[in-house]
C-alpha cells in the first residue's frame, strides 16, 4: 500500500490513537520526510488537524540508511513501530576496506562505516522505509497534499494564509517547516539559506543498483586520496546496492548544486570520473536509477525557530549534516518534542513555541559539535566511529589477527573525545506528554 496523491489512504489500517482529543487547532506541515511524517503522527495523536504538503509526487523513495539510537528508540517505541523497525534494520554483517583498485586491506565484523557496531542496541534503516512505516501509523485525521509546496504564506494575528503552488488557498492556525536542509517554509519566513547554511565543501551522491556483487549483508568503503571515495552497502535482502561517492570543492553552492536532475547525474559522473574499482559501473547505473540523491554535506545555525505561528523542525531548523549520523535521531526527538508541547499548551503557540527551543536547543547543540569530530583532523569528513585523531588504544584487528594498520580509516574505535559527544548527543530527558 502507499499514500494516494490527496488523501492518506492508508488510513483504515492505521490503529485508533489514545488519548486523541476534539480537534483543536489546524497544522500544515510542509515536508513527508522522517520530521514530517513524525510530527504529523503526533499532532494527529493529540488531536490537532493535520494537513502534510510535500513537492514529491509521492513518499520519495531512495536516500541513505539512516540510524536511530538513544532517546530516538523510545520515540519509536512510544509511537509502537519498534519491532517494525527493527524488522526492517539493514542487518549488516561487517565491511570491508579496499584500495582505490578494489584491493581488500582490512575487513571487520565488530562495525560498519554507516551503523556503528554490529551488535549495538541503534537500528539502521533506509529512509524511505522509516518514512513509510510512520506515514502509514498516521491517523485519518492527516491529509497529504503530493505533488504540491507552499507558494507564499502570509502570516496574520489569527491564523497563517498559504497559497500553494497549484493556486489553491487555505488558512491555518499554525505552519511547520519540515522540509528539510534547503527549506522553502525557511526562506519564506527567516530569510535567505545564506543566512543559515554552514557548507563543509563535501558533496554526497547516493543511488541504487542491482547487486551485481553478490554482496551479503556486506558494506565496502573504497579509499580515494581525499578519504572515501565511494561506500556501497547491501539493502532490500541483498537486492540492491546502495552506492555513495564523495568529493570536495570550495566553488559556489549555485554552481555545485544544480536543481536539475539530469545536471546534478552529469556532475558527480564528471566529479568522479577519476575513483577506479567498479566506480565506472555504478556511475553507469547511476542514470538507469530513479533512487536518487545529491546534496552538499551541510549545517543549519539558527537563532530561533520559530516566527509568530511559524516553526521549523528537523533539518529545515537545525541540520545537523550527514556525518554526525545523528540527523534522523534529532529529526524523531524533535518532532516528538514539538508536538508535546503544542499539545501540553493546548495549541497556543506563544507557549509551546518557546518551550519547544528551550528543552531542544542544548541537545542540537551537542549533535551539531559532533561534525567538529567527525570531518577529522585532515577536514575530508570521515566517519562517525573512526577516532579524529589516529587509531585508539585496543582498536580493530586485521585478518591475520594482527592490528590494523595505522591510519587505516574506519576501523578505529571511538577516541575519548568523540565518545564523550556521542554520550552528549544521544542522552536526553525525554518528556513525557501522555
Amino acid at each position: 500500500m502507499s499514500i494516494d496523491s490527496r488523501t492518506n489512504s492508508l488510513a483504515d489500517q492505521a490503529p485508533s490513537k489514545p488519548g486523541a482529543r476534539r480537534p483543536r487547532a489546524s497544522v500544515l506541515v510542509s515536508g513527508a520526510g522522517i520530521a514530517g511524517t513524525a510530527l504529523a503522527y503526533w499532532l494527529d495523536r493529540y488531536g490537532f488537524r493535520v494537513t502534510v504538503v510535500e513537492r514529491a509526487p509521492a513518499l520519495r523513495g531512495g536516500g541513505q540508511a539512516v540510524d536511530i539510537r538513544g532517546n530516538a528508540l523510545d520515540v519509536i517505541d512510544r509511537m509502537g513501530l519498534l519491532e517494525e523497525v527493527r524488522a526492517r534494520r539493514t542487518g549488516l554483517r561487517g565491511m570491508s576496506l579496499l584500495d582505490e583498485d578494489g584491493r581488500e586491506l582490512n575487513r571487520t565484523t565488530e562495525w560498519t562505516a554507516s551503523g556503528g557496531p554490529v551488535d549495538g542496541p541503534d537500528v539502521e534503516i533506509l529512509r524511505d522505509e522509516l518514512a513509510e512505516l510512520i506515514a502509514t501509523a498516521a491517523g485519518p485525521g492527516v491529509e497529504y497534499r503530493f505533488d504540491d509546496s507552499i507558494a507564499t504564506l502570509v502570516q496574520g494575528p489569527d491564523d497563517v494564509r498559504v497559497r500553494f503552488r497549484d493556486g489553491t488557498e487555505r488558512s491555518y492556525d499554525l505552519v511547520v517547516g519540515a522540509d528539510g536542509l534547503h527549506s522553502t517554509t525557511r526562506r519564506l519566513v527567516f530569510g535567505p539559506e545564506t543566512d543559515h547554511l554552514r557548507s563543509t565543501g563535501i558533496y554526497i551522491a547516493g543511488w541504487s543498483v542491482p547487486n551485481h556483487l553478490g554482496l551479503d549483508r556486506w558494506e565496502i568503503i573504497q579509499q580515494s586520496d581525499t578519504g572515501w571515495g565511494s561506500l556501497v552497502m547491501t539493502v532490500r535482502d541483498n537486492t540492491e546496492l546502495r552506492v555513495f561517492v564523495r568529493f570536495d570543492s570550495d566553488e559556489p553552492l549555485d554552481r555545485m548544486l544544480p536543481r536539475d536532475r539530469a545536471e546534478q547525474r552529469k556532475l558527480v559522473a564528471e566529479r568522479c570520473a577519476h575513483l577506479r574499482w567498479e566506480v565506472p559501473r555504478f556511475l553507469t547505473g547511476m542514470g538507469e536509477t530513479e533512487a536518487f540523491h545529491y546534496d552538499v554535506v551541510a549545517q543549519i545555525r539558527m537563532d530561533h525557530w520559530s516566527k509568530d505561528r511559524v516553526a521549523l523542525v528537523g533539518d529545515a531548523g537545525y541540520c545537523c549534516s550527514p556525518l554526525t549520523g545523528q540527523g534522523t535521531s534529532v529529526a524523531l526527538t524533535g518532532a516528538y518534542v514539538l508536538a508535546g508541547e503544542l499539545h501540553a499548551a493546548d495549541g497556543d503557540h506563544r507557549t509551546a513555541f518557546p518551550a519547544y527551543e528551550h528543552r531542544l536547543r542544548d541537545h542540537v547543540a551537542a549533535n551539531q559539535a559532533i561534525l567538529d569530530l567527525t570531518a577529522g583532523a585532515d577536514g575530508h569528513g570521515t566517519n562517525l566511529f573512526e577516532a579524529p585523531d589516529g587509531p585508539a588504544a585496543g582498536g580493530d584487528h586485521g585478518r591475520d589477527g594482527g592490528s590494523a594498520g595505522e591510519g587505516v580509516r574506519g576501523f578505529d574505535r571511538p577516541g575519548v573525545e568523540m565518545e564523550t559527544a556521542f554520550r552528549a548527543a544521544t542522552v536526553f530527558d525525554l518528556p513525557d506528554y501522555s
